[in-house]
This record gives C-alpha cells, structure tokens and sequence, in this order.
C-alpha cells in the first residue's frame, strides 16, 4: 500500500457552515477512501447539498477543514479541483450549446489531453451519442443528467461527488447509471447525495445520515438497515431522524 492510498482521498474534520442566522452544518466529520461509495442521506433542508459545495470548493467553511488527497480546499484550491468530478443539483449548462460542443468546452477548461478522442468516448459511455447534436436546452431532463455526469466524468477525477444523479431519469437510465458507478468504484471515492434509499442498497457500501446539519449515523447499509425493527432501509431512515426530532423539541422546551 502507497501512502497515498494510506491518505484519505476525502477527509472532513468539525465542518461548520453559518449563512447569517442560519446554523446549515454543524461539526460534521467524516472521511471517505478510494474504492468507497458513499450514500449521504438526509431530509430537505438537512445540509446534504452545502456540505458537498464545500467539499469541492464552491463554498467555503465557517469553521472546520476538508482535505482532498491530502491537501486542504481552502489552501490548495485549484490542486483541489482538478482531482474532483462534480455533479451539482440541476448541474448547469449552457442552453445553447449541443452537448459535444458543452463537454469539448469542458474539456478545454480542465486541460483535458487528447480532449476529442476522451470527448468521444465520455459519449459512448453515458449513452449520448444519439444525442451529441441537439442544443442542450432541447433535451429531456434526463439527457441534461446524464450531460452534467458526462462533465463530470470527463477529465477521469478519482473524486467523485454528485448530487441526486439519477435524479430525472428513467428505471432503464438509473440502472445504466448504478452500474456505471460500480464500476468505478473500485479506483476511486465516490460519495452520493440521494433521496431514494433503494442506491444505498444498489451502489452504496457505506452510508451517512444528516438532519439539520449534524451527523446523526455513519455506517455500512446493513447496520443502517439493522435499526429497523422491519429490517428496512426507509423505516431505518424514519427511525433515526424522527426521534432525533423529537429529542431536539425536547431539548428547546427544557
């Protein structure tokens, strides 16, 4: 083992993010390793998206560290980047580009070596040939998904962070998309912002659950399934945000 692979490719230490009066993360830490797949759960609101725009440098923490193969986002920004893929929620384009002309773009700004020839074969692998044409503004809304992954695939990042990215598409479509992050997996980290429980069980060897920005599990999906008395990934997710609820309305009226 080298001592990169000794590094954590993902290492979050007492995160905290404040947007004025409102407390979005709270001392959240964790780490992920290459050859995880990490399931991030959490209700609306619970502070999935803003821990991932921190995680890859689009926003930047209150309080607390994140590190990417061992260099600190807010130090080492760029260095940060170019070894993370990114798919946000609505992962933005521009409408009047044809998805070959968006990704050779995409390419250009990363610095992409033999941008056509890895343009080409991004196609291929995400299924957009049939597509590569048409203006993005004209596409359904899983062909734009599957644009946004193309792009964050694209310069093969061994980080890889994506918001809902079966989000839009359809039963076909996701499972193309949960193989292709089994394949993956193996050589890179990977973490998933999700609401449909079923990835954890299909793509995911590791999950964690948030509710109003703290960390309230961190474990594989059968210890998150073991905390339902029905053995049962929504009513495991029920349980443990439920009563955490219920113990933070406690805590406000003592």
């Amino acid at each position: 083992m080298t001592d990169t692979d000794q590094i954590p490719a993902i290492e979050v230490k007492a995160l905290d993010k404040r947007f004025g009066p409102i407390h979005a993360v709270r001392d959240v830490s964790f780490s992920v390793r290459r050859g995880e797949v990490l399931g991030f759960l959490g209700p609306n609101g619970a502070g999935k998206s803003t821990t991932m725009k921190m995680i890859t440098g689009f926003l930047e923490p209150t309080a607390g560290t994140v590190r990417v193969n061992g260099r600190d986002i807010v130090a080492e920004p760029i260095a940060v980047k170019k070894s993370i893929g990114y798919l946000p929620e609505g992962a933005p384009a521009y409408a009047e580009m044809t998805a070959t002309r968006f990704l050779e773009f995409i390419a250009a700004v990363r610095g992409v070596d033999n941008a056509q020839r890895r343009v080409d074969e991004i196609i291929q692998r995400i299924n957009l040939d049939g597509v590569r044409h048409q203006t993005i503004d004209t596409l359904s809304k899983g062909f734009k998904r599957r644009v946004g992954l193309a792009q964050a695939l694209l310069h093969d990042p061994d980080v890889l962070i994506m918001d809902e990215p079966t989000d839009g598409l359809d039963p076909n479509q996701k499972h193309e998309v949960r193989q292709l992050i089994k394949e993956m997996a193996e050589k890179k980290a990977i973490v998933i912002s999700t609401h449909i429980l079923e990835e954890v069980d299909a793509v995911c060897s590791r999950a964690i659950i948030i509710a109003a920005g703290q960390l309230l599990f961190d474990g594989t999906p059968a210890a998150l399934r073991a905390k339902s008395d029905k053995n049962d990934y929504d009513d495991a997710f029920r349980t443990i945000t439920t009563r955490f609820y219920a113990s933070q309305g406690k805590a406000e009226q003592s």
